[in-house]
């Protein structure tokens, strides 16, 4: 007959070597998870290879125990616990509860005496005992129905240890390798042992003499003067040791049997919501299958046969219409009933009664609209002349405001991580996401509310969605001949610039190869190497600036680089992106970036570059729409600063933009204690470098390396600028702080980021985090002025029926078509509503 079998696992050592053995991981909270997925997956194995009848978890407590009391110096100078470990214990022991593991943690003891404790009491009870612990200690407590699990390479393997095992391997009972640590001492744990008594001849002298106290009482047999001083001198301290080292096994701890045997009794439905939570998808497989609690529910829809059907059933339309769509169908969600709509089928029975169906929907304000990537939806509908009048929530723009650090907002994700449902073995998944669409909206709509967003998401990113459409449609005109003239031209002044290079190096050779190019640096040239990488000397654009004024070949390289970056990136990448109408038009990304900045892609507009005369060049490809247009750009005046000085609430800030001073220069004057005539461009140029520095939370190293000055006297401007702006550092202290506490910082219009890096013990992430939290504030809040700016900009030129449109958002610029005779009127809106 099968023994019943407990496994009693030792949790602080556990998640000590999970933590370590794993990379930092995070969840989209920005909680740490590591430690508990490398925990998770060791208990979901060790159930599977032992199939125990019962599990246990015991846990170390802060409060002292009787050997810290006995001996000051126990566990001295061990490193605290990393903040980034600390924080998964609570989520760790709400997963055992929910497993129905009891948990075993008592002031006065350590985990080790617990186990002991519990060890004892199962194998009197008959109980095969598996203890599973990082920690060897635990060696003591194998005994013939004993087995210790050590894991080894942090948890991926283990070996397993009962009495004879130990005998067979060491030499030495369990309870010998007690005496064993006597003599021998413990690093980890500050036992000290014999001074001079190393592992070996620990083990060797407990082999013959069986224990400490027999090894004393043998010292004039031993061989080694020394060997016999040391245990004469350190007699007290080595049974001294040995008490340190010795488990108890009589900790006064209730337990219940019939309580611990209770593991099979699983809060799936908790379980589930925390690994969602977590996003530890592959540990759902885990879990017991309870179809009422998986909810795998099959969702039913019903495909529309006729036009007249769709007619019907939009009467049954109420308040609020839920649906989605694919590239060929359209998804109704009305009363919880799903229907697919064919958009070719009903095109072909009717494609303007169709349209008007449409219209009655999607132009009635009276009806609100939930939907996910309303702005594709809008496009599409455009293609069809239906303009979206409806009041919209898009759950992809809510889900993003929610938590700006995901990878990615695919609906299907949100619902099962957000809802906690499983959507897989769906007919069509498509129709599921659209069934469930009403409870994620709820759901979002709730933590919208929670979180203070509901103004930042109603009235700055949903206005957004409309002008971001129009934007993406109208396109930006392109000279193509200009393009081509340009393409020209590039590569003309690539194979000048080559030649020019090959000259300087004496031969031909591949100057986009960085092998090549670093044979003839740092073999040909002798140049000096900067950085080594696994292939070799680095040819990186940071290794060329340090050359620079090592030898003129690297001016050329780092040139000939600009230019062939240029040319495939912007002239020959631009001329496959150009539409049949002569206009490239790019996509705004509004669920991207953390900052709540928009970015383009496909192309990016928003980085066309200005540096070199080629750069520039590139600019002038992009042009009206036709000879009656011109283009208007306007650019915020240094916004991000201006966004600082307002929330720091710096009177000495805020003054020199109320009265209009040049900023950098002002700032100058200040830092440098030099009247604002004698301010030189050089330090114009050095105090834009600090207020810009500060924004982004410069060191005194950074901007030394920027300036080229040493590290002391960017340290000088930095002090000086605080002196002159205290309440500049006042906020950025502040804001540091809080985000400490709060693991989040928010902006002006309350957009969250969550900055886990904040509170890391790697002192490298740490000051990422805290660079982070200085400059989100700013650039966040930046970011949400200007999108007001262009709501209200879109806005202002259709209620004036102007024809002149936005085009293009570049950070803290908009530039836009504007005819010719409307110039001077679109001059002012734009000003007053910027």
């Amino acid at each position: 007959m099968k023994k019943e079998r407990i496994v009693i696992l030792d949790g602080n050592s556990l998640m000590n070597r999970a933590y370590y053995a794993i990379r930092v991981l995070t969840n989209s909270e920005g909680i740490n998870t590591n430690a508990i997925l490398g925990f998770s997956n060791m208990l979901f194995k060790i159930k599977d290879d032992f199939k125990p009848d019962s599990i246990v978890c015991t846990f170390d407590r802060k409060a002292p125990t009787f050997r810290h009391k006995e001996y000051d110096a126990y566990k001295a100078g061990r490193k605290k616990m990393p903040p980034e470990l600390y924080e998964q214990f609570p989520i760790l022991k709400d997963m055992l509860t929910m497993m129905s593991i009891n948990i075993f943690e008592i002031d006065g003891f350590e985990a080790d005496d617990i186990i002991g404790t519990l060890s004892k009491y199962a194998s009197n009870k008959g109980i095969e005992v598996f203890i599973v612990t990082g920690d060897k200690d635990a060696l003591q407590l194998a005994e013939k129905d004993v087995n210790v699990i050590i894991t080894k390479k942090g948890i991926s393997e283990i070996e397993i240890y009962n009495e004879e095992r130990m005998i067979e391997e060491f030499g030495v009972t369990p309870k010998e390798f007690i005496d064993v640590k006597g003599l021998m001492g413990d690093k980890s744990d500050n036992i000290p042992g014999v001074p001079g008594i190393g592992e070996k001849t620990a083990f060797n002298l407990i082999k013959e003499y069986k224990s400490v106290e027999n090894v004393l009482d043998n010292i004039e047999n031993l061989k080694g003067k020394k060997l016999k001083e040391n245990l004469l001198e350190y007699r007290e301290q080595a049974i001294f040791s040995k008490k340190l080292a010795t488990i108890v096994c009589d900790v006064p701890v209730d337990i219940d049997l019939e309580d611990i045997r209770s593991n099979d009794k699983y809060d799936v439905e908790g379980l589930r919501k925390l690994f969602f939570r977590l996003q530890f998808k592959r540990l759902l497989d885990k879990l017991p299958a309870e179809e009422k609690i998986m909810d795998k529910k099959q969702v039913e829809f019903k495909k529309v046969e006729s036009l007249e059907d769709l007619e019907n059933i939009n009467k049954d339309i109420e308040d609020i219409l839920y649906f989605n769509y694919d590239e060929e169908n359209l998804y109704l969600n009305i009363k919880d009933n799903v229907y697919l709509i064919n958009v070719n089928e009903m095109i072909q029975e009717n494609q303007e009664r169709f349209i008007n169906i449409l219209k009655n929907i999607f132009e009635n304000k009276d009806i609100n609209i939930v939907v996910h990537d309303l702005k594709k939806f809008i496009s599409i509908m455009k293609k069809i002349e239906i303009n979206i009048k409806n009041q919209t929530f898009d759950t992809m723009i809510a889900a993003y405001l929610i938590d700006p650090s995901r990878t990615n907002y695919n609906l299907k994700d949100l619902i099962e991580q957000n809802l906690f449902i499983d959507l897989e073995g769906n007919e069509n998944i498509i129709a599921a996401e659209t069934y469930y669409l009403k409870e994620l909206y709820l759901n979002l709509k709730e933590n919208l509310d929670k979180m203070e967003l509901k103004n930042l998401f109603y009235n700055v990113e949903m206005p957004l969605v409309k002008v971001l459409s129009s934007m993406e449609g109208l396109g930006f005109n392109i000279n193509k001949e200009e393009l081509d003239r340009l393409s020209v031209k590039f590569r003309e002044d690539i194979e000048k610039n080559k030649k020019i290079i090959y000259e300087i190096a004496g031969e031909e050779f591949n100057i986009s190869s960085p092998k090549q190019l670093s044979v003839i640096l740092f073999e040909k040239l002798d140049l000096p190497v900067i950085k080594k990488t696994k292939t070799g000397a680095s040819t990186n654009a940071e290794v060329l600036d340090k050359l620079l004024d090592k030898h003129p070949i690297i001016e050329k390289i780092i040139y000939y680089r600009q230019l062939t970056k240029l040319y495939s990136t912007y002239v020959e990448g631009l001329r496959t992106v150009i539409a049949e109408d002569g206009k490239i038009h790019t996509n705004f990304n509004q669920a991207k970036t953390t900052t709540g900045r928009l970015s383009s892609t496909e192309p990016n507009l928003q980085n066309i570059p200005i540096k070199y005369e080629m750069g520039r060049a590139i600019r002038k490809v992009f042009i009206p729409d036709n000879e009656n247009c011109v283009l208007l750009s306007a650019d915020y005046s240094q916004i991000e600063l201006r966004v600082l000085a307002h929330i720091a609430k710096d009177d000495n800030f805020i003054t020199a933009f109320n009265e209009h001073d040049d900023i950098h220069t002002k700032t100058a004057s200040e830092v440098f204690n030099v009247e604002i005539d004698e301010v030189t461009p050089l330090l114009r140029g050095r105090a834009k470098a600090v207020n810009f520095g500060i924004v982004y939370g410069i060191g005194d190293f950074s901007l030394a390396k920027d300036l080229k000055i040493s590290k002391k006297e960017a340290k000088l401007y930095i002090d000086t600028y605080f002196e002159r702006y205290p309440k500049v550092k006042i906020y950025l202290d502040e804001v540091i702080n809080k985000t400490k506490e709060d693991g989040y910082v928010t902006t002006i219009l309350k957009r969250r980021r969550y900055i886990p890096e904040i509170n890391s013990s790697n002192k490298i992430v740490k000051a990422l985090g805290e660079r982070l939290a200085m400059n989100t504030p700013i650039q966040g809040s930046a970011a949400d002025i200007i999108k007001i700016a262009m709501i209200n900009v879109y806005n202002r030129l259709n209620e004036e029926s102007l024809k002149s449109t936005l085009i293009l958002q570049v950070h803290d610029e908009l530039i836009l078509n504007v005819y010719k005779d409307e110039l001077e009127k679109v001059k002012e809106i734009v000003k007053y509503e910027m």
